[in-house]
Order: structure tokens, then sequence, then C-alpha cells
């Protein structure tokens, strides 16, 4: 699996170079280069992958894998504030708030919040209704009702006294994490005006999984391994997947949704192996 997301990372990335070249070398286009280096690209991998079980020019599905790439790299700037998250770390080095200043990375978060879209709506990526659908998805899946909704809910409930149930949380992570999970996986299916409901169902799997194992790093990974500070989620007494089912039963459970995620793929056969080794990564990863 490692060797297939290892490609397609190099694709995307060597994609995502071609895009910033234009910019200048203002310290605001500097520190977008920086905050979109790096990463699995495991976003990117859903869209390419998606794009080729639906026969989609390599040429049409790049512009999206970038764009993804891009509004998720804004969403870890934002998310790493000092109003929010106030991390020092990210992908191994310093956050973008400490390599540059608090403003510098609002201002980064915008500018690829945009060019996320500009990706999107590139001519290149197909004929006008296609980018239509998918920039009306990313944003729906990126503002009020997903990832933004899911992050607002997040803070909130630092501030609450009880806990939220497990409900609760698969809610807030279906929002904060799974939205953009899922507007990747299906990206391909909407390009080829293909049914979208196989892959809505394996990517809304894959998306919890994805956070599950992210608690369950944040208990048993090792900082220098993740790119990321550990511990945050029980230092804060925070309620999490981990500590409403414990590390075996949240090991369980994004096991379970895995199984989900590729029986969801019946309809492909083996033309999906691919995403089906993905479901597995996510849970087996270590950052």
């Amino acid at each position: 699996m490692l060797t297939e997301l290892d490609e397609v990372a190099r694709d995307v990335t060597r994609h995502i170079d071609r895009v910033l070249e234009p910019l200048g070398r203002e310290p605001l286009h500097d520190a977008m280069r920086y905050a979109s280096a790096g990463g699995k690209r495991l976003r990117a991998f859903l869209v390419m992958e998606g794009a080729r079980l639906h026969e989609v020019e390599h040429a049409c599905a790049i512009w999206p894998a970038a764009g993804i790439e891009f509004l998720h790299a804004y969403s870890l700037v934002h998310d790493d504030l000092p109003c929010m998250d106030d991390d020092d770390m990210r992908r191994g080095r310093a956050t973008v708030h400490r390599a540059w200043d608090e403003a510098t990375a609002v201002l980064v978060g915008d500018a690829l919040q945009s060019l996320a879209f500009e990706c999107v709506l590139d001519p290149a990526v197909g004929p006008g209704e296609t980018r239509a659908a998918l920039a009306l998805g990313l944003a729906r899946a990126a503002g009020g009702q997903g990832m933004v909704l899911g992050q607002t809910l997040d803070i909130a409930a630092e501030s609450i006294d009880i806990p939220l149930n497990l409900a609760e949380i698969t809610a807030l992570q279906a929002g904060k994490t799974g939205a953009l999970i899922q507007w990747s996986g299906t990206a391909g299916a909407v390009m080829a005006g293909a049914d979208t409901g196989p892959l809505e169902r394996y990517a809304s799997a894959v998306g919890l999984a994805f956070q599950i194992a992210d608690d369950v790093l944040d208990v048993e990974g090792d900082a220098t391994i993740t790119g990321k500070a550990v511990g945050k989620d029980a230092a804060a007494g925070k309620a999490t997947f981990v500590s409403h089912l414990g590390v075996d039963g949240a090991k369980a459970r994004a096991r379970a949704l895995v199984d989900d995620a590729r029986d969801a793929l019946s309809l492909y056969g083996a033309r999906a192996d691919g995403l089906r080794a993905l479901a597995g990564f996510v849970i087996a990863r270590t950052s």
C-alpha cells in the first residue's frame, strides 16, 4: 500500500509545486509552499483512485487531487493556531504560526482555501457542470455543514463540564475529519457522472476509522514518528473514541469499519483493490 500511496503522493506533489510556481516570493507565498509540503496525500489518493476506477483521465483528476490537498493544508494551518488546538509541531516541523507568525498563518490558510477552489474549477478538470458539482460539494464539505462545523463543535466541547457521548463524538468527527475524506472518495464518481453511493459508504467508514486511529495514536504514538504532539487528548480530559471504548475497543471498532468500507466496494471487484488496501492502511499507520 505504501508504494502506491507514495507514487500518488509524488505525482500530486509535483503538480502542487507547478501550481505554486507562478506565485511570488513574498513571505505569504513561501509560507504557502511550506504549509503545502509533506503529508501522506491520502485525500489525493482517494481522488486519483476513484477517478481511475471510473476511467477518468489522469490529467483531469490531478487538479481536484491537488485542490483537496491545498484545502486540507489550510485546515491544518488554522487548526494549529493558538486560538484552536495551539500546536507547535506539524508534519515533523514547526507549525506555520511558529515559523512565521499568527497573522501570516491566518492569511496562508485563507489563500490555500482559495487556491483549492481554483484547482477544482480549472478548465482541465472537465465540463462546467462537472467542475460546478465538485466545487459545490467541496464548499459544503469544508464549511458550516462539514469541517468547520466539526471544528466548532470540537472547540465548544472543551468548554463544557459534561464530556461528549459516543454518538456526539461520531457526529463531530463526521464533520471535522470525515467530510473532506468523503468528498475525496466520491470525487472520481462525480467526475464520471456515476453513482456515488458505494464510494460514499466506503469513504464514510474510512473517515471514521481514520479518526479512531488518530485517537489511538494520541495514546500510543511517538511524537518523533507521528510528526505532531501526542497525549494531548488525555491531558485535556477530552472525550474521544479511546476514552469511551478503551484502546482495544477503539481498535476493534476501527477494524469493523475497515470491513464495512471494503464491503462497500464489492461492486467494483478487483479494480478497487487499491482502495481496499488504503482502508487497512488508515488504521495500521504510525503517523
